[in-house]
Formats: structure tokens, sequence, C-alpha cells
């Protein structure tokens, strides 16, 4: 008898634990670990994944294990392993690792049905319910709710007649598409094609296809190039001249782009020095962790390219990490460029199933490459080469929910079993990153020039409280305006970068000073001008704009602060003639639409192109010579320790798009803050001044990388309730850890309420704190028994939003 473990998928404590369920007979030689089956648990079917296979159990009365849910594994062996890892740092139950590795699409869907009990007929039901029962076997439970039936079938269950029963269902399809083909060879179909009636042209028309095309295709593409109909196909499919059978085909999300196929470049000396290290530790299977430091356009990618070339020589594999956001055509255009189909892309851009059959390439090692943001780094493949993360300094790399892990870390741990090097790319790595290359625990490699020599842009920081004093009250200094003018009078392009949507932040009275907030969270509401409309960007509530002050009836209602729309709006009033491009959120939600904006860019069509953190990295245009930042201080205030790092980096990154080519760039920098040494140092783009200063103020706050942090958010909606519980917890804390450690709360959040829940936290900075662990585990276990009075918990390792 053979025993599967089974990690089941019920996210609680109690549950946190592998299951034992016997494999029947006629599943033993199918039944293989990482494989996902239907458990019955409970009076429940769910899913599970299969940890391990045995031969006997310790538990005396063991279920069957119903059917499985896959073919193959979904999950291999370093996956598995990989998932415990993840459970210990991260703090989570296996199950979120496990489903954190798997695309959407393979997330099961449970349908709750009500059918008639073993034995049981339709005939024996009131008659309410009675015609639902007749012709089917089951009713779908959603049915059941909209016409009302619930409590007659509960009745019904009660008696034993009903029961109710969770079906496990996939989330996507495989794509079937129709494929049509001969059933004779070329010769014969021409004899049949004799014995076809005269007056039954486009049969012949088709015949003929095939006889110069002997092979089976799609009947989409058939219908299109002889202009048959459908009807025509089907009389010959009855005739058995030809077959009909649906085939599994991928999804193609670049099935109308074709990519020019480029070369590898000669290198530059830098380069050349840089490459070296990398392909020595290819080589020798040695792990190291590279720290690539060069400065905007000095040629990273070249680098990443000829690595990869190297890993697929070896016969081995490689995955490339880039920030969702620079995840532009540019970047996939550059991979599927030099390796072709060799490459599969995973973002968020792609639909489910798109990036199902992505991961099927994958899976069944059809692509050496991988392409991808965050996820993509539990990429299925069993021979890893090399992992690559371009900019690893974004923060997008860290997941917010459970599993709370940081890209980077798995990557790592990752290139350990594999024995091969892992390359961080940044013109301004993290503090962490950079502090660990100074240790020599990375090793630092460094890019300090461009790569055609082109000289760094010239930056000019304007300060706008000076442009206020001046009189001027719009939101263009006169200096961007009149070389905004300039520009466009000489043909060239100009990227306005503004770390904002909407149109306006937020609505006040100019009288009381009343600002209009969202009702269940602590925060302004933003205005959009499509629609007119304030909405809550935390929790989606929605508005309409007052006409008068709700708090002193006032009719000065203002719009303050400056998005997007808003500076669209401005650009139209005083440069009417210049044509521009917004990138945002609401414009680039649908589908295709960032790549459309960005082709209509390159090509000349618009002057201007505005938009918000998108368009800061990874672009690419030759035309640009002119960045403008409208606001730089709009991450400076937030309550963030890192606000003045990401502050630097996004200046750096966006002064880094103008001048990559012949002509030379300019930026310019509008602030309130001139004075402040991120602005001042990321005018020079001198990060090794900014990584003295910076560390000067994290050591003497106790952040990292002198500290590790870990943060305790409570949240409830009683505020009395969420301080107290929140105070036991900081005692207990400080009860358990050395005095080295520095713990601060309880403290209310920076945003003390969303959605009508109460959030309160505890912060802990600590060096080295071997049992905080287990400590962090307990209080977790202790309130996940709580969760019933409406108290939640939640535990991030490192965080890196403090909001």
């Amino acid at each position: 008898m053979k025993i599967a473990n089974v990690i089941v998928d019920v996210p609680t404590k109690q549950t946190d634990r592998p299951f034992d369920y016997i494999i029947p007979k006629e599943w033993e030689n199918v039944i293989q670990p990482g494989m996902r089956i239907v458990v019955p648990f409970g009076p429940r079917k769910i899913q599970g994944f299969v940890t391990d296979i045995k031969a006997g159990s310790e538990v005396k009365q063991l279920r069957e294990m119903i059917e499985p849910m896959d073919l193959e594994p979904v999950l291999n062996k370093e996956l598995l392993h990989l998932g415990e890892w993840l459970t210990e740092t991260t703090l989570c139950f296996k199950i979120f690792a496990y489903q954190a590795m798997l695309p959407a699409a393979l997330k099961a869907k449970y349908e709750k049905m009500v059918r008639l009990a073993p034995g049981m007929k339709a005939e024996c039901l009131p008659q309410k319910i009675k015609p639902y029962f007749t012709n089917h076997k089951s009713l779908d439970w959603e049915e059941a709710l909209k016409d009302g039936l619930v409590s007659v079938l509960q009745q019904e269950a009660a008696k034993g007649k009903l029961e109710v029963v969770y079906v496990v269902k996939e989330r996507v399809r495989k794509k079937q598409v129709k494929f049509v083909g001969p059933l004779f060879s070329a010769a014969e179909l021409a004899v049949e094609k004799e014995k076809i009636q005269a007056n039954a042209e486009k049969q012949k028309q088709v015949l003929d296809y095939f006889i110069d095309h002997p092979n089976p295709m799609e009947l989409r593409k058939l219908l299109q190039e002889t202009n048959a109909s459908a009807a025509t196909v089907k009389a010959l499919v009855a005739k058995k001249l030809l077959f009909e059978e649906e085939m599994e085909v991928y999804r193609n999300p670049f099935e109308h782009r074709t990519f020019e196929h480029t070369y590898p470049l000669p290198l530059t000396n830098a380069q050349a020095a840089a490459i070296k290290p990398i392909h020595a530790s290819i080589e020798s299977q040695k792990h190291e962790v590279f720290l690539l430091y060069g400065v905007t356009g000095s040629g990273k990618t070249e680098i990443y390219l000829q690595s990869i070339q190297k890993v697929i020589e070896k016969g081995q594999e490689a995955i490339v990490l880039v920030p969702e956001i620079s995840l532009t055509p540019q970047m996939v255009n550059r991979f599927k460029g030099r390796f072709g189909d060799l490459v599969a892309v995973l973002h968020s851009g792609l639909s489910a199933g798109e990036k199902y059959d992505e991961w099927r390439k994958i899976q069944r090692k059809e692509v050496k490459v991988v392409v991808g943001a965050r996820s993509a780094i539990f990429a299925p493949f069993e021979n890893i080469g090399i992992i690559i993360i371009d900019e690893e300094h974004e923060t997008s790399y860290k997941q917010e929910d459970m599993p709370r892990y940081h890209a980077r870390d798995v990557a790592i741990e990752r290139a350990k079993t594999y024995q091969c090097p892992v390359v961080l790319g940044s013109a301004t790595p993290s503090l962490e990153s950079f502090a660990r290359a100074q240790k020599k625990v990375y090793h630092l490699l460094t890019l300090s020039s461009r790569m055609n020599e082109r000289p760094l842009p010239a930056v000019d920081i304007i300060d706008m409280r000076e442009e206020l004093r001046a009189g001027n009250r719009s939101m263009f200094s006169r200096k961007l305006f009149d070389m905004l003018k300039d520009r466009i009078e000489k043909g060239q392009q100009s990227v306005l970068f503004l770390n904002k949507r909407g149109h306006s932040s937020f609505v006040m009275c100019r009288d009381c000073g009343y600002v209009v907030n969202c009702p269940n969270c602590d925060i302004s509401l933003t205005y959009h001008r499509a629609g007119s409309r304030m909405k809550c960007h935390y929790c989606g509530y929605e508005s309409h704009i007052p006409k008068v002050c709700p708090e002193c009836s006032s009719e000065y209602i203002r719009y303050f602060g400056t998005g997007t729309q808003k500076v669209e709006e401005e650009l139209g009033k005083i440069l009417p003639e210049a044509r521009v491009i917004r990138m945002d959120v609401d414009t680039t939600g649908r589908k295709g639409s960032h790549e459309r904006l960005l082709k209509e860019f390159q090509e000349g069509k618009a002057d201007i192109l505005l938009g918000t953190q998108m368009i800061a990295k990874g672009l690419d245009f030759p035309n640009i010579t002119l960045v403008g930042v409208l606001s730089a201080d709009t991450m400076l205030h937030l309550p963030d320790f890192r606000s003045s790092e990401k502050t630097f980096q996004l200046l750096t990154q966006v002064s880094g798009r103008a001048g990559r080519h012949q002509l030379p760039g300019e930026v310019v920098i509008q602030t309130y803050t001139p004075e402040h040494y991120s602005i001042e140092l990321a005018g020079t783009q001198n990060y090794d001044l900014f990584y003295q200063r910076e560390m000067m103020i994290r050591k003497l706050h106790h952040y990292p990388p002198f500290y590790y942090l870990a943060l305790i958010t409570l949240t409830h909606e009683h505020l009395m309730t969420v301080v107290a519980e929140t105070e036991k917890i900081v005692h207990y804390v400080r009860s358990q850890v050395s005095n080295q450690a520095v713990i601060l709360g309880p403290a209310a959040s920076p945003i003390p309420r969303i959605n009508n829940r109460y959030r309160y936290q505890c912060l802990i900075k600590y060096k080295r704190e071997p049992n905080l662990t287990r400590i962090l585990k307990k209080i977790l276990d202790q309130y996940q028994k709580e969760t019933k009075n409406g108290l939640l918990v939640s535990i991030d390792i490192n965080p890196f939003i403090l909001m």
C-alpha cells in the first residue's frame, strides 16, 4: 500500500502540516511528489499538493484520495524544497508558498453543487425543487441561491435525500483549435477529386489546396486561403476525404509582432572586464553573487545577453527578472531578438491563459530563458545556469501579501542549489546590496561610463519657491517652459515625469481648510477628472465633488496638488501646438495599450511623453533630449526611512532617459526642497556620495543595512481592542528578545484606518536574534486561534512598505 503525504488547500495553523491519504491501486504508479490531487477533507473535496510518497503511516484510519489533477508534477523536487524554505523565512503557510509558485490559472476554483443522495430519485422531492433534479443529477449552488431554494434544499438534505458536494475546477482550459487534414495521399486525392460532381467547385478547390500542401492546418486559416465556407469542409469530412480534429495550441501574446534577429555586440573594455568573472563562475559552476553597478546607458543589458548565451551553449537555462513597469516592449525585443523562440515571457500584461501557456513551455523544456516580473523567479526549470535581476533596487521585487518574499532572496537560495551565479544589476543599487558588496559578500563589478562615451545629461535644479516669488504660479518653471518650446521647434522629443496619477491629489476648502477624506480610511480622496469623481486609492470608495464645504458652507472648494491629467490640461493651454502622450495606470489599463503608446512616441507621433513611474525605466529613444521632473518632492515626505533612497533612485533613473544617443541631453528637476541631499546628489548622479550620506543616517537611526526589521501589524474594527492587543504583543516580544533589539510601538500605522479597520503596529529592529522566528511564529499561532473576534495579525520580515 502506498501513502501520499499531502498539504491541503486550507490555510490555517491546524492544517499547516502533511496529511496522509491512501493511493488507490489504479493510481499507484501515477502519483508522484509535486502533483496536485483531489482529496476528501471533512465533508468537502479540496485540492492538495503531494509532498512525499511512503510505504506506511502511523495513522490507523486513513481515507483514500479521490483523483489526480495533473498528469505530471507541477512542482519539481527543488521547488518543493524551496516551498519549505519560504515557509520558514516568510512565516507563511505551506499552501501559500506552493500556490505562489504556480500561474493563476492553476489555482483551483471550488464550485458548490447540490445533488441527489445515492439511491434517491427526483420523484421523492417536494414539487418546488423536483424539476431541478428531473433531468439533471446536480444543481449549482449559485443558481439555488438566485432562485431562493436554499431553505428547502437544507430540509431535504437533513432528511438524507440530497447532499452538498464541492467540485474542484481548473480555472483555465488549454486552448483547442480545429485542424483539418487529408485522409489520403496527394495522388489518391487527385483521383477522388474527379469523382466529385461538377458543380461542387469549392470542394475541388479545397482538395487542390491539400494536394499542394499535404499537412493538416488550422480550419480558420484554410478558409482564409481557399475562400471556402465551413459547410464545404464539413461536406468533405462527411465524404471521409478529410479529417477534422481539435488540437492544442499555445496562446501567443506576440503573434502580431516580428522580432528582428540581433547579434552580440563588441564589448567595451569596461564591459569585457565586468563579464569575465561572470563567465568564470558559469564555467566552474561556482555559486557567486555579482553586483553589476553601472551608470544609466552603460550597456548592462549586453552583459546579460552574452552571459545567457554562454549558459545556453552549456545546455543550461536562465531566469531574468525585470521590474514589472520596465517590462516594456523594448526589453522583450532585446531578448526575443537575440534568442528568438527560446524565450518565454511572464508578466501581468498577459491574460491568465497566455501566462499558463508560457509557463507550460518552461515546464516542457521548450524554452531556455524566462524573462519576467517577480513571480518568474519560480519558473520550473531544473538546470539553471544563471539568474539575473535587473534594476535590483526596485521595491516591486518584494511581495506585499503572503508569502512576503523578496525575489532577490529566492534567487540566491535557488542559485545555491544549482551552484550558479546571480547577477544583480542597477545604476542605483539598494543600500543593502551595495553594503554587502563593500563587505565582499557580493562581488562588485563597475561600469562607470556610458557605452558610446556620451556624457551624462546636464541637470538643472529649479527652486519652485523662487518661481512663486517671481509671480509664476504655473506648474512649469520658466526655464522648463522655454526648453519645452525650444525642443518642439527643433523637432526633438521631451519626457515629463510626475509621480502621481489622477487630476489633483486632494479637494480642500480654501476658507476653513477642510479636506475631503474617505469615510472608511483616514486618507484624503483623490480627484479624477474623468467622470468628475473623487476616489479612495485604498478601499475603492467613490463620491461626487461637493459644491459647498460640508464644514463651513463656503463655495471656495478647490483642487490641490497635481496629477497627470491636470498637467496634460495645462500643457494644452500653454503649448497648444505640442502633441502629448500620457502614460499612467488610467491610460494603460487596457491590454496592449502600453505598447501602442510607446510605439506612437517612438515613431515621432508626439513631442512630449508625460507619465508616472512607468516611464522612468528601460526607455531608450534616440530623439529624447529633455527630461523634466515636475515635482521631485512627492516621495520625500512619506513616513518611510527609504524615502530619500527612493527619491534619489527615481530621479537618477529618469535623468538617464535623456541624451543616450547622438544628441546631448538636458534634465530639469523642479522642487520645493532643492537643498535636500538626495535631490542635490541626483543632479550630479553621484551615487557614492549619496551612499555615504545615507549610510550615516541609517546607522544613527538603527535602520537597514545596519539592522534587520520585522513589522507586526494588527487590524480590528474597534480602536481599543487593537491598541490593547498590540500592547500585549510588544510586552511579550520585549520579554523574549535581547537588550540589543530596539522595539518601537505600539504606534498607529501611518495610515491609521483602512476600510473601517484600525491599524496599529510594532517595529522590531535587531542584529542577531536567533529565537526571533520562533517568537514571531508563536504570536501568529496564538492569534490564529482568535480570528473569530475579528482581530487580524500580519508579520512582515524585512518590510519594504511601513505604511
